[in-house]
């Protein structure tokens, strides 16, 4: 073992590996940045080197030192991030990606082909949602949105032409938890009769989580995807996306990224590597000892009618949640993300949900109406007027998506100035 996998992952998060076949930077105490777009080659040979290793896992495994073209290919600042969100969620192999979606999109491409189906849950992401309801169909390949907690519906779900099994656990907005390893075994008795080429993948997207609070293949996820423009990234200054996938994935994972061009910015993987990665477990502590307090103020507020945070006991999936989001350290790791429900009728929560947001937009100062989540400041939206708004009504009804509904992602603010802006805004829809 490394001396390195014997610290904390707390630490490994600051500091990396000391030297890198990507590039020696053992003197360095911040790691260097790259700001070339191409690098010099210093023969046919080396860049015939180059580019069969890009194409090749196993010739790239051959060569002592990885040999760089072009950046769109691969680069040393970005192949760093990718080690450290490798070594993050436990798995064997990291692909950055300009934004979240693009480390999602190419992960379906990579899985799937004309004729093949994607089974997916109810309740997604917008974006999500729309990609495996519009575009893939383009292509002749189908998604089929069913509730993954269900396992008949499950088992019905499958087919001889299903490659993937798609979710999202904590489910955006509504914070859904999936019991991952329940819908492990299922897929496990699928694939027992199954050649390895069509083999159904379980793909698990652990924005809301990161790998500071839940480790999907900890629980027999084969895939994580995951946005790093949010929680990891942290500050939201920069985009970017990843995909921790096995090592035999990488030739098609980084060809479908060179020719589809979803590529990180070097800048933006140093900014989240040195910034964000190495910052994540102080700020995702702070964060979720805010949340408690804010899920429980809301909870006794006679404007809420539900609050939905895998910390408190009256989450429906709470049980689930303690066994699946912990910790690197094993200690139970609820998340920054809450969503909560006006009171009343639909059309009345409806109102008072407008009322809410829109006060807040107006007068409060520590939280702010704006979509994305995970930064360092206090977010609030209305999903389903905002980044769940392209999706039907029927279909916001099936995802569990209320009129009323407010999500809620918490910073690194005061809690009292939070709670207070709250209650000003809560009060106001009486």
């Amino acid at each position: 073992m490394d001396k390195e996998k014997t610290y904390k992952m707390e630490t490994r998060m600051m500091h990396g590996e000391s030297r890198s076949d990507k590039w020696d930077y053992v003197h360095h105490v911040i790691p260097p940045l790259t700001k070339s777009t191409t690098f010099k080659l210093d023969s046919t040979v080396r860049g015939h080197e180059g580019f069969v290793s890009f194409n090749s896992e196993e010739v790239a495994q051959g060569l002592k030192h990885p040999v760089y073209v072009y950046d769109r290919l691969g680069e040393p600042t970005i192949d760093m991030l990718e080690d450290m969100m490798r070594d993050a969620e436990g798995g064997e192999a990291g692909v950055a990606f300009g934004c979240g979606m693009a480390s999602i999109s190419t992960t379906l491409l990579a899985l799937t082909r004309a004729g093949n189906k994607v089974v997916a849950h109810r309740t997604l992401y917008g974006c999500t949602f729309s990609l495996g309801s519009k575009w893939l169909p383009r292509y002749g390949i189908d998604t089929q949105f069913i509730d993954l907690n269900d396992l008949d519906q499950l088992k019905a779900a499958i087919t001889d032409e299903t490659r993937v099994v798609y979710a999202e656990t904590p489910a955006n907005p509504t914070l859904e938890i999936i019991d991952l390893k329940a819908v492990r075994n299922v897929l496990d008795q699928v694939n027992a009769n199954r050649k390895e080429e069509d083999r159904v993948w379980l793909v698990v997207d652990n924005t809301f989580a990161t790998p500071w609070v839940q480790r999907p293949l900890e629980h027999g996820a084969d895939i994580v995807v995951e946005s790093l423009t949010k929680n990891v990234g942290g500050f939201g200054v920069d985009m970017g996306g990843m995909a921790v996938v096995p090592a035999k994935l990488i030739p098609d994972m980084k060809l479908l990224r060179k020719d589809l061009g979803g590529v990180l910015a070097p800048t933006s993987a140093w900014n989240i590597m040195v910034f964000g990665l190495g910052t994540l477990a102080l700020r995702a502590r702070r964060q979720q000892e805010t949340a408690l307090k804010v899920a429980k103020f809301l909870e006794s507020h006679p404007m809420v009618g539900r609050v939905h945070y895998p910390g408190l006991e009256s989450f429906p999936y709470h049980e689930v949640a303690r066994r699946q989001m912990r910790d690197p350290e094993g200690k139970f790791a609820p998340g920054i993300m809450i969503y909560f429900e006006l009171a009343g009728d639909l059309q009345t929560a409806r109102k008072r949900s407008q009322t809410f947001v829109d006060k807040i937009a107006a007068d409060a100062y520590s939280i702010t109406m704006a979509v994305s989540l995970g930064m360092t400041k206090t977010l609030l939206e209305a999903p389903g007027l905002m980044t769940h708004s392209a999706l039907p009504p029927e279909e916001q009804s099936k995802a569990g998506i209320h009129p009323g509904g407010v999500r809620l992602s918490i910073g690194i603010e005061h809690p009292d100035d939070l709670l207070r802006d709250l209650k000003m805004a809560l009060d106001a829809c009486m």
